[in-house]
Protein backbone atom coordinates (compact mmCIF):
# COMPACT_ATOMS: atom_id res chain seq x y z
CA UNK A 1 0.00 0.00 0.00
CA UNK A 2 1.64 3.42 -0.85
CA UNK A 3 0.54 7.23 0.25
CA UNK A 4 1.52 10.32 -1.22
CA UNK A 5 4.00 12.37 0.89
CA UNK A 6 3.81 16.38 0.81
CA UNK A 7 5.68 18.88 1.75
CA UNK A 8 5.37 22.01 4.04
CA UNK A 9 4.04 24.05 0.42
CA UNK A 10 0.81 21.18 0.08
CA UNK A 11 2.94 19.91 -2.91
CA UNK A 12 3.23 15.98 -3.97
CA UNK A 13 6.49 14.99 -3.41
CA UNK A 14 6.58 11.10 -3.95
CA UNK A 15 5.28 8.14 -2.68
CA UNK A 16 5.98 6.08 -0.18
CA UNK A 17 5.20 2.58 1.40
CA UNK A 18 3.14 2.42 4.44
CA UNK A 19 3.60 -0.44 6.57
CA UNK A 20 1.67 -3.50 7.44
CA UNK A 21 -0.42 -1.80 10.48
CA UNK A 22 -2.42 0.14 7.93
CA UNK A 23 -3.27 -3.05 6.44
CA UNK A 24 -5.59 -4.29 9.06
CA UNK A 25 -9.44 -4.79 9.20
CA UNK A 26 -11.63 -1.85 10.32
CA UNK A 27 -13.40 -3.58 13.12
CA UNK A 28 -15.65 -0.82 15.23
CA UNK A 29 -16.77 -3.40 17.64
CA UNK A 30 -13.31 -4.14 18.44
CA UNK A 31 -12.56 -0.29 18.77
CA UNK A 32 -15.93 -0.08 21.01
CA UNK A 33 -14.62 -2.64 23.26
CA UNK A 34 -10.60 -1.17 23.37
CA UNK A 35 -12.10 2.32 23.79
CA UNK A 36 -14.83 1.62 26.58
CA UNK A 37 -11.74 -0.20 28.20
CA UNK A 38 -9.39 2.39 27.79
CA UNK A 39 -11.45 5.19 29.14
CA UNK A 40 -12.70 3.12 32.63
CA UNK A 41 -9.49 3.25 33.62
CA UNK A 42 -9.90 7.61 34.12
CA UNK A 43 -12.89 6.84 35.94
CA UNK A 44 -12.79 8.07 39.85
CA UNK A 45 -13.90 6.01 42.62
CA UNK A 46 -16.64 7.44 44.16
CA UNK A 47 -18.76 6.42 47.47
CA UNK A 48 -20.93 7.62 50.23
CA UNK A 49 -19.88 7.99 53.58
CA UNK A 50 -19.85 5.11 55.45
CA UNK A 51 -21.21 6.13 58.63
CA UNK A 52 -23.92 8.30 56.62
CA UNK A 53 -27.38 7.90 58.08
CA UNK A 54 -26.27 6.14 60.97
CA UNK A 55 -24.57 8.30 63.51
CA UNK A 56 -28.11 8.89 65.60
CA UNK A 57 -29.31 6.96 68.05
CA UNK A 58 -32.57 5.05 67.08
CA UNK A 59 -33.91 2.30 69.28
CA UNK A 60 -37.10 0.31 69.18
CA UNK A 61 -38.79 -2.07 71.38
CA UNK A 62 -42.14 -3.70 71.53
CA UNK A 63 -41.70 -5.32 74.28
CA UNK A 64 -44.06 -5.00 77.82
CA UNK A 65 -42.98 -3.05 80.64
CA UNK A 66 -39.85 -1.91 78.41
CA UNK A 67 -38.42 1.64 79.23
CA UNK A 68 -38.94 3.64 75.76
CA UNK A 69 -41.07 1.13 74.55
CA UNK A 70 -43.58 1.34 71.96
CA UNK A 71 -45.89 -1.49 73.35
CA UNK A 72 -49.48 -1.29 72.94
CA UNK A 73 -49.26 2.15 70.79
CA UNK A 74 -50.16 0.48 67.20
CA UNK A 75 -46.81 1.75 66.30
CA UNK A 76 -44.59 -0.16 63.43
CA UNK A 77 -41.07 -1.50 64.27
CA UNK A 78 -38.96 0.98 62.69
CA UNK A 79 -35.84 2.01 64.85
CA UNK A 80 -36.78 5.91 66.34
CA UNK A 81 -34.52 8.16 67.70
CA UNK A 82 -36.15 10.59 70.58
CA UNK A 83 -36.77 14.29 69.90
CA UNK A 84 -38.67 15.01 73.34
CA UNK A 85 -39.67 13.76 76.79
CA UNK A 86 -42.29 14.29 79.47
CA UNK A 87 -42.46 12.09 82.02
CA UNK A 88 -42.45 8.33 80.57
CA UNK A 89 -43.56 9.99 77.61
CA UNK A 90 -42.09 10.07 74.43
CA UNK A 91 -42.07 11.47 70.96
CA UNK A 92 -40.38 9.65 68.67
CA UNK A 93 -39.08 10.20 64.78
CA UNK A 94 -37.81 7.44 62.31
CA UNK A 95 -34.00 7.18 62.09
CA UNK A 96 -31.62 4.80 60.57
CA UNK A 97 -33.43 2.85 58.24
CA UNK A 98 -33.53 3.83 54.70
CA UNK A 99 -37.23 4.42 54.54
CA UNK A 100 -37.12 7.09 57.22
CA UNK A 101 -36.20 10.74 56.93
CA UNK A 102 -32.38 11.19 57.34
CA UNK A 103 -31.41 7.47 56.97
CA UNK A 104 -28.85 5.32 55.74
CA UNK A 105 -29.51 4.39 51.93
CA UNK A 106 -29.94 1.04 51.50
CA UNK A 107 -27.34 0.07 48.61
CA UNK A 108 -24.87 3.35 48.25
CA UNK A 109 -22.34 3.49 45.70
CA UNK A 110 -19.70 2.06 47.64
CA UNK A 111 -15.28 3.74 47.21
CA UNK A 112 -14.04 0.16 47.00
CA UNK A 113 -15.77 -0.61 43.56
CA UNK A 114 -13.12 -1.21 40.66
CA UNK A 115 -14.73 0.37 37.71
CA UNK A 116 -11.52 -0.69 35.13
CA UNK A 117 -12.15 -3.08 32.26
CA UNK A 118 -9.80 -5.37 31.14
CA UNK A 119 -9.07 -6.10 27.87
CA UNK A 120 -6.12 -8.16 26.28
CA UNK A 121 -3.00 -7.35 25.03
CA UNK A 122 -3.39 -8.31 21.48
CA UNK A 123 -6.69 -7.05 20.97
CA UNK A 124 -6.04 -3.46 22.21
CA UNK A 125 -3.24 -3.59 19.45
CA UNK A 126 -5.62 -5.22 16.71
CA UNK A 127 -7.84 -2.54 17.78
CA UNK A 128 -4.98 0.09 17.48
CA UNK A 129 -3.93 -1.09 13.59
CA UNK A 130 -7.66 -0.95 13.13
CA UNK A 131 -8.17 2.53 14.21
CA UNK A 132 -4.87 3.45 12.13
CA UNK A 133 -6.34 1.82 8.78
CA UNK A 134 -9.52 3.94 9.23
CA UNK A 135 -7.44 7.02 9.14
CA UNK A 136 -6.87 6.25 5.44
CA UNK A 137 -10.69 5.79 4.64
CA UNK A 138 -12.44 8.62 3.20
CA UNK A 139 -15.46 7.49 3.58
CA UNK A 140 -15.48 7.05 7.38
CA UNK A 141 -13.58 10.77 7.75
CA UNK A 142 -16.23 12.13 6.12
CA UNK A 143 -18.83 10.27 8.09
CA UNK A 144 -17.13 11.96 10.98
CA UNK A 145 -17.80 15.19 9.93
CA UNK A 146 -14.26 15.84 8.54
CA UNK A 147 -14.44 18.83 5.70
CA UNK A 148 -12.00 17.43 3.57
CA UNK A 149 -11.81 15.80 -0.15
CA UNK A 150 -8.49 13.76 0.80
CA UNK A 151 -7.93 10.80 3.28
CA UNK A 152 -4.76 11.47 5.98
CA UNK A 153 -1.93 13.03 4.97
CA UNK A 154 1.83 12.01 5.44
CA UNK A 155 3.61 15.44 5.58
CA UNK A 156 7.59 15.91 5.42
CA UNK A 157 9.47 15.93 8.90
CA UNK A 158 10.22 18.97 8.58
CA UNK A 159 6.63 19.87 9.78
CA UNK A 160 7.94 18.20 13.62
CA UNK A 161 10.35 22.29 13.79
CA UNK A 162 7.40 24.31 13.19
CA UNK A 163 7.42 26.57 16.86
CA UNK A 164 4.86 28.99 15.59
CA UNK A 165 1.35 28.46 15.61
CA UNK A 166 0.70 30.50 12.68
CA UNK A 167 3.21 28.89 10.71
CA UNK A 168 1.42 25.61 11.74
CA UNK A 169 -2.35 26.96 10.79
CA UNK A 170 -0.79 27.76 7.04
CA UNK A 171 0.68 24.78 6.35
CA UNK A 172 -2.61 22.96 7.36
CA UNK A 173 -4.32 25.81 5.19
CA UNK A 174 -1.81 24.67 2.03
CA UNK A 175 -2.52 21.27 2.41
CA UNK A 176 -6.43 22.10 2.13
CA UNK A 177 -8.25 22.35 5.13
CA UNK A 178 -9.23 25.47 5.50
CA UNK A 179 -13.02 24.35 5.47
CA UNK A 180 -11.90 22.00 8.24
CA UNK A 181 -10.07 24.32 10.33
CA UNK A 182 -13.42 26.91 9.62
CA UNK A 183 -15.44 24.25 11.29
CA UNK A 184 -13.30 24.13 14.50
CA UNK A 185 -14.01 27.38 14.70
CA UNK A 186 -17.66 27.29 15.11
CA UNK A 187 -18.28 26.46 18.99
CA UNK A 188 -21.83 25.42 20.61
CA UNK A 189 -22.91 25.96 23.88
CA UNK A 190 -23.64 22.75 26.09
CA UNK A 191 -26.85 21.96 27.35
CA UNK A 192 -27.54 21.08 30.69
CA UNK A 193 -25.76 21.82 33.87
CA UNK A 194 -22.23 21.81 32.37
CA UNK A 195 -22.44 25.61 31.21
CA UNK A 196 -22.50 25.93 35.13
CA UNK A 197 -19.44 23.46 36.09
CA UNK A 198 -16.90 25.12 33.47
CA UNK A 199 -17.63 23.57 30.40
CA UNK A 200 -19.87 26.24 28.68
CA UNK A 201 -18.76 25.57 25.46
CA UNK A 202 -18.46 22.47 22.98
CA UNK A 203 -15.43 22.19 20.82
CA UNK A 204 -15.64 19.67 17.23
CA UNK A 205 -12.91 17.84 17.33
CA UNK A 206 -10.03 18.57 14.23
CA UNK A 207 -7.50 16.60 12.82
CA UNK A 208 -4.92 14.44 15.05
CA UNK A 209 -1.04 15.63 14.31
CA UNK A 210 1.61 12.31 14.57
CA UNK A 211 5.03 12.97 15.52
CA UNK A 212 8.00 10.64 15.97
CA UNK A 213 9.43 12.41 19.11
CA UNK A 214 9.60 15.25 21.60
CA UNK A 215 9.36 18.41 18.98
CA UNK A 216 8.63 22.39 19.12
CA UNK A 217 5.05 21.38 17.21
CA UNK A 218 3.84 19.72 20.35
CA UNK A 219 3.44 22.99 21.93
CA UNK A 220 2.68 25.30 18.55
CA UNK A 221 -0.44 23.62 17.74
CA UNK A 222 -1.73 24.03 21.52
CA UNK A 223 -4.09 27.25 20.57
CA UNK A 224 -5.59 25.68 17.40
CA UNK A 225 -8.99 24.70 18.47
CA UNK A 226 -9.74 21.35 18.33
CA UNK A 227 -5.82 20.24 16.76
CA UNK A 228 -3.63 17.68 18.91
CA UNK A 229 -0.53 16.46 18.85
CA UNK A 230 0.83 12.73 19.80
CA UNK A 231 4.00 11.04 19.16
CA UNK A 232 3.66 7.91 17.13
CA UNK A 233 4.38 5.52 19.83
CA UNK A 234 1.99 7.06 22.75
CA UNK A 235 -1.02 7.09 20.46
CA UNK A 236 -4.08 5.34 21.57
CA UNK A 237 -7.73 4.41 20.91
CA UNK A 238 -9.16 7.44 22.54
CA UNK A 239 -6.96 9.98 20.01
CA UNK A 240 -7.41 7.65 17.06
CA UNK A 241 -11.10 7.36 17.36
CA UNK A 242 -12.72 9.60 19.53
CA UNK A 243 -16.10 8.90 20.75
CA UNK A 244 -14.92 5.15 19.66
CA UNK A 245 -16.34 6.50 16.05
CA UNK A 246 -13.09 5.44 13.84
CA UNK A 247 -11.61 7.75 11.07
CA UNK A 248 -10.01 10.28 12.45
CA UNK A 249 -8.30 13.13 10.07
CA UNK A 250 -4.50 12.63 10.80
CA UNK A 251 -1.42 13.99 9.65
CA UNK A 252 1.73 11.78 10.08
CA UNK A 253 5.32 13.44 9.56
CA UNK A 254 7.84 10.92 7.63
CA UNK A 255 9.85 10.00 10.28
CA UNK A 256 6.57 8.79 12.42
CA UNK A 257 5.95 6.29 9.98
CA UNK A 258 9.21 4.65 9.66
CA UNK A 259 9.78 4.49 13.16
CA UNK A 260 6.34 2.77 12.99
CA UNK A 261 7.45 0.54 10.46
CA UNK A 262 10.98 -0.12 12.29
CA UNK A 263 10.06 -0.52 15.89
CA UNK A 264 6.57 -2.76 15.01
CA UNK A 265 4.62 -0.83 16.81
CA UNK A 266 1.44 -2.21 18.24
CA UNK A 267 1.84 -5.67 16.83
CA UNK A 268 2.57 -8.74 18.50
CA UNK A 269 6.27 -8.16 17.45
CA UNK A 270 6.84 -5.53 19.06
CA UNK A 271 10.70 -4.36 19.50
Amino acid sequence: MKADLYDLQGKKVKQIDLPDQFKESIRPDLIKRAFLALQSSSRAPYGAYKEAGKRASSYVSKRRRKYKGIYGRGASRAPRKVMTKRGTQFYYIGATVPFAVGGRRAHPPKAEKDWTKKINVNERRKAIRSALSATLNLQLIQARGHKTEKPSFIIDSKFESTNKTKEVKNILLKLGLENELARLQKKTIRSGKGKSRGRKYRTKTGPLLVVSKDCPLLNSSINLPGVSVHKINELNIITLAPGTIPGRLTIFTEEAIQLLEKNKLFTNKKK
